[in-house]
């Protein structure tokens, strides 16, 4: 049985909601991801407003004195911004029944998003525990390592889904091209919403304190 068989509306969209199951799926996951990520944010502000030092221990008065670079984060926004176009790119050359280019922007989606973990860590995690501002050091340093942090780990998850359609998943494609192609436009989603949360988290982090 084949598994469109097994799962109703896997290409063509859901008479109801106009949207096939996968893509409903993926926007309601999306939804309590808002949910965490606004969570988190708003910790963020409280903290930041309940501050009792601010220059001091309590609270860095600046991002520079926090040991930010906005250089560093500006350059990270844009390798996601990009990594986001050529995941764009991707289920647009699948539409256009073109898998060997499709699967070349997705490798370049793994390595924009790679290149983004690496920097972090290398320029801004690693120097920051080794002066021993790691998040025990005060609060801003504890949400900044969480936000952040959980923000690193979506983005591997992201590299772990778009990695299995790079390499196995593909097969797919031989039997069921506008099923994967659905899968990638999901995947997709995915990842601009990690984008979007990093273009929020750049202004809070690295901007304005």
């Amino acid at each position: 049985m084949s598994a469109h068989a097994l799962l109703p509306y896997t290409v063509e969209p859901h008479p109801v909601t106009g949207l096939y199951s996968g893509k409903l799926g993926t926007w309601l996951f999306l939804a309590s991801e808002v949910m965490l990520f606004g969570a988190l944010f708003s910790a963020y502000i409280l903290l930041r407003v309940g501050a009792p030092e601010v220059g001091r221990a309590a609270w860095p008065a600046t991002p520079a004195e926090a040991g930010l670079s906005w250089k560093i984060g500006a350059f990270n926004t844009l390798v996601l911004i990009f990594s986001s176009v050529t995941m764009v790119m991707a289920w647009v050359k699948l539409k256009m029944k073109n898998l060997a280019a499709a699967r070349g922007f997705l490798a370049i989606t793994i390595g924009l998003a790679l290149l983004f973990i690496i920097l972090k860590i290398l320029l801004e995690y690693i120097p920051k525990l080794q002066h021993g501002h790691g998040p025990a050091h005060n609060n801003f340093f504890a949400i900044y390592f969480t936000l952040t942090g959980l923000h690193a780990l979506h983005i591997i998850g992201g590299i772990v889904v778009i990695g299995y359609f790079l390499l196995w998943g593909h097969k797919l494609w031989h039997t069921n091209p506008e099923y994967y192609t659905n899968r990638i436009e999901c995947t997709g989603l995915y990842w601009h919403f990690v984008d979007l949360v990093w273009i929020f988290l750049f202004p809070v982090l690295y901007l304005m304190h």
